[in-house]
């Protein structure tokens, strides 16, 4: 009974939880079990023959990769309605004015979008039409105009990102771009930097039996549920597991793993060790640790010196850094620094996990760079139970930049630069133009200011994604063509326009004749066939939207751009994308291959012009919180994306209104939970005061910090804040507090 008990481990002896503030896994079971009524049979297929389409974990079913075991998470579950729900009443959009203010949930819970519509400038709402007439209007509109295509991670596969990208430049520019743009590109820009690979080095096997997985800025209890069940065989296994983030998430201190019956009935204690760091003070706490390890001894000075360069000047960088502003920057001490350093100094494995709390920064690859510096220093790549893992919220995230669906990108990840544009125009047969398009981010501040005349965007909802909504409906109404390419309804289709307005219906990867793939986390490319059932409407697969536009935009080489299947863009796949080699064979279920293998690196050489990988000098920003200020981030409760799916996270207790704020700061400014308040960011548009109206929740936040919830508070930011590389907004700003 020992060995399979171990109440070390365990969350409480209450049974089940009962009484504790816990999400309840089996309600939302039956949430989900009643969501689908009608059509459950399909979606128990969907759950047994297809690959998820939430979280970038990927399965075979309600089974993967890294144990032998079933799983089953609420995201995906979640998820279930939209691929099930029948098809929305179209002619109820004649006239839209009733629809406006309603939630994007209201809107979702129509129904699917059945048919082509368009709105005509100046009218109450949406006609029907035909796909040709939609494409004719489409197509007469780009053949001379300043466009640019945008495409979400929402279930888009593989086969849909690579088709859609090469239509794009069929048409003559790279302004194409996808959802990492917002969550990981400055992990893609700084892995390719200093290891030469944006992907994670290991697999999720590397978890169970590390020595230390080290989670900076990422929440897998909410944001990828299937994860916990790892943790919890990794406690097992005697992992030790450390968190860097400014919020001791309730998630990861304890969790109740429903499918395994130990942690269902007693929980799992998941964090060993914490430690709390500022809003923006991950790169002070990092270079901290990075400087103990220098001065203790305790890097692995054989795999730098054999396998990295640049550790001298890295080296003299941080030992210029005084202990006094890598305190004040972090929020941390020096002592909690030695502590983390301790712990990576006795590991001879662990694994350094992150996600967008590092990365939605306007110094976000620098928070990268001192991950992998870290990394580096103890030899940490390319080995069992080791890695680096930028871990990946949304299934198509990973392939969607592979595939080349980026501004800065081709597909295989390489830059956009003369040689690479000539390679791709020899392979396709048509130019490709050779400089960086315009990246999501730039495509609203184009439109924005009339340099942009068509937008197509292939799911998201920039409102609820982009900071300043106000400044993102503007730009979208100043369009001459917007075209909204998508499963449902959303609030950026109801925005009225200065041209017309096209919704073009789209199929989700279980209903793709042919089957499709997804990349997942741990780089493992897998099959997900097409799944009996109903079909809705007229709709297309997205591959085949964008080739048929792409064709009657440039019909002297539409031979060269449309497709007879997804087999047959796995095909091309396979010849542009050198590393994805065997996609081509994926046709059945299971049916999977992981590129690069379950390391990257493993034969001692990284993916560098020289080899070896490259530390990097990195600069604490400066602090910037003047007196009576609060940095305050964005976060996720109950939700998948911006799809919020409860008003209250169960974790923590906290509404979507919740300004969560350390106990100390509510005690000093005589804030009781429940209290009213105004957020004032600091930064302002013109005239325009940006202010986000909530209620006080005590939290275990450190003190000077606050989170509000993602996407509501994105009134808050500044949509000018950018990094400068990846140009990925930043996700956090600098208030004051008002009670109300």
């Amino acid at each position: 009974m020992s060995k399979l008990l171990d109440p070390r481990n365990w969350a409480s002896w209450r049974p089940f939880g009962i009484g504790l503030r816990k999400p309840n896994n089996y309600l939302e079971l039956w949430k989900a079990f009643k969501s689908v009524k009608g059509n459950r049979r399909y979606a128990w297929r969907i759950l047994n023959q297809g690959t998820c389409d939430g979280c970038a974990l990927g399965t075979q079913g309600m089974r993967d990769w890294t144990m032998d075991e079933i799983h089953l998470c609420n995201i995906r579950l979640r998820l279930l309605p939209l691929n099930t729900m029948p098809a929305l009443k179209y002619k109820a959009l004649k006239d839209v004015s009733g629809l406006r203010g309603k939630k994007s949930a209201e809107l979702r819970e129509l129904g699917r979008l059945p048919y082509p519509m368009i709105r005509r400038a100046g009218e109450a709402g949406f006609t029907r039409v035909s796909w040709e007439e939609a494409l004719e209007v489409a197509a007469r509109h780009l053949r001379e105009a300043r466009f640019g295509v945008y495409l979400t991670s929402r279930g888009v596969p593989n086969e849909n990102y690579f088709a859609a990208q090469k239509a794009v430049r069929a048409m003559g520019s790279n302004n194409v771009d996808n959802a990492a743009r917002i969550c990981h590109s400055p992990s893609t820009v700084a892995l390719k930097q200093t290891i030469g690979a944006a992907a994670t080095t290991c697999s999720y096997t590397d978890w169970i039996g590390s020595d230390l997985i080290v989670f900076i800025g990422s929440n897998p209890s909410n944001n990828q549920p299937v994860a916990m069940k790892y943790l919890y065989h990794a406690k097992k296994a005697g992992t030790r597991i450390a968190m860097v983030n400014a919020y001791r998430e309730p998630g990861m201190d304890k969790y109740w793993v429903p499918s395994n019956a130990e942690s269902a009935v007693f929980g799992t204690k998941i964090t060993d060790e914490f430690f709390g760091v500022n809003v923006g003070g991950d790169i002070g706490f990092l270079n901290g640790v990075l400087k103990h390890l220098i001065e203790k001894g305790w890097v692995d000075e054989e795999f730098v010196r054999s396998r990295t360069k640049g550790f001298d000047e890295v080296r003299q960088a941080v030992a210029a850094q005084s202990w006094e502003s890598l305190e004040a920057l972090s929020g941390s001490t020096r002592a909690e620094m030695l502590r983390m350093a301790e712990l990576l100094g006795r590991a001879r494995s662990a694994v350094l996990v992150w996600s967008m709390g590092i990365t939605q920064h306007s110094f976000g690859e620098d928070n990268v760079r001192s991950i992998v510096n870290l990394a580096l220093a103890r030899g940490f790549v390319g080995r069992d139970n080791c890695g680096l893992m930028p871990i990946r919220g949304h299934s198509g995230v990973q392939g969607g930049a592979e595939m080349g669906a980026y501004a800065t990108g081709l597909p295989g990840g390489l830059p956009i630069n003369p040689p690479n544009a000539t390679k791709f125009t020899d392979m396709w047969g048509f130019e490709v133009p050779n400089s960086p398009g315009l990246t999501a981010t730039e495509m609203i501040d184009a439109a924005h200011a009339g340099e942009l005349d068509v937008l197509i965007s292939s799911g998201g909802n920039f409102l609820e994604v982009l900071p300043d909504p106000a400044y993102c409906r503007e730009a979208l109404s100043r369009l001459k063509l917007r075209v909204h390419v998508d499963i449902v309804l959303s609030s950026q289709m109801l925005v009225p326009s200065a041209g017309d307005v096209l919704l073009l219906p789209a199929q989700t990867r279980y209903e793709m004749v042919g089957g499709v793939t997804e990349t997942s986390t741990e780089r493992r490319i897998i099959f997900s066939p097409e799944v009996e059932g109903p079909r809705i409407g007229e709709a297309w697969p997205e591959w085949k939207i964008f080739t048929e536009l792409a064709a009657r935009v440039r019909p002297e080489i539409s031979g060269k751009i449309t497709y007879t299947g997804t087999p047959d863009i796995r095909e091309d796949i396979e010849r542009a994308v050198p590393f994805y080699k065997g996609i081509a064979g994926l046709r059945v279920f299971g049916d999977n291959v992981q590129y690069g293998g379950r390391h990257l690196f493993a034969d001692g050489r990284f993916q560098t012009a020289d080899g070896l990988a490259a530390f990097s000098p990195v600069t604490p920003p400066s602090p910037e919180r003047p007196d009576g200020s609060f940095m305050v981030a964005t976060r996720r409760g109950k939700q998948f994306n911006s799809m919020v799916h409860e008003r209250r996270d169960g974790f923590n207790g906290a509404m979507r209104e919740a300004v969560l704020m350390s106990a100390y700061d509510a005690d000093r400014l005589g804030l009781p939970d429940g209290a009213p308040v105004e957020l004032t960011a600091l930064s302002s548009l013109g005239d325009r005061q940006r202010t986000y109206r909530g209620k006080v929740l005590r939290a275990p936040l450190m003190p000077g910090n606050l989170q509000i919830h993602w996407p509501e508070g994105n009134v808050l930011l500044d949509e000018s804040r950018r990094s400068p590389d990846a140009k990925i907004p930043d996700y956090n700003a600098l208030v004051t507090v008002k009670q109300l």
